[in-house]
């Protein structure tokens, strides 16, 4: 990912944060000769400096994907920034957003009860704390059978590339100007930018 210097995220708990936050990813690979991408959860274990998922046995991605330096790309708050909100018509439109790059080897995971924790771990993230539904309380033969559909992996992070692209290289008037435009939205992606651009003139 091209990321110039102002845009560059290096602090490894933001980034984590950020993967934690937006963990629904889309994941590359090479397949019979083409990229190829699934969309799918990703749970990070931050000590082990892994991911983790699942994908449908019937989706071929898994079955070459093994061993290969593969990409799961995550996707934070975006928006429109437009010039209309300058103090000068001399401004072109452009786009503020957070994109993560995560570079590592995929592994294919055979053992069928660290398989079952991976997906009652995904559960027990989603599923609201007052939730009644637990996975472990489901018919062991249905969940059994369920299982036999997926293919869990784990991939070995080897390189992230992280950017927020957040009008850094505009002055801090115009910087101000945006964060008031799209404080006024409605929309989430525009507050998620604004409270990100304000972080970074505190």
């Amino acid at each position: 990912m091209y990321i110039p210097k102002h845009y560059e995220i290096t602090d490894e708990d933001v980034i984590y944060d950020y993967i934690e936050k937006n963990s629904f990813a889309i994941l590359f690979s090479q397949h019979n000769g083409e990229p190829y991408a699934t969309h799918l959860p990703l749970q990070l274990n931050r000590d082990e400096k892994e991911l983790y998922g699942h994908i449908a046995r019937p989706n071929e991605q898994w079955k070459d994907a093994e061993n290969q330096q593969v990409l799961a790309v995550f996707q934070g708050p975006h928006c429109y920034i437009s010039p209309s909100w300058y103090e000068t018509t001399r401004a072109v439109p452009t786009w503020n957003y957070v994109s993560i790059h995560v570079y590592g080897k995929m592994e294919i995971i055979e053992d069928e009860q660290v398989a079952f924790q991976l997906l009652s771990d995904l559960v027990d993230q989603y599923e609201a704390p007052n939730s009644s539904y637990k996975l472990n309380q489901v018919e062991p033969r249905y969940v059994e059978g369920m299982s036999r559909g997926i293919v869990a992996f784990k991939i070995k992070i080897t390189k992230i590339d992280a950017k927020a692209k957040l009008s850094q290289n505009q002055s801090i008037q115009r910087q101000e100007l945006i964060i008031q435009h799209l404080e006024n939205s409605t929309q989430h992606n525009q507050k998620e930018i604004a409270s990100l651009m304000k972080k970074n003139l505190q």
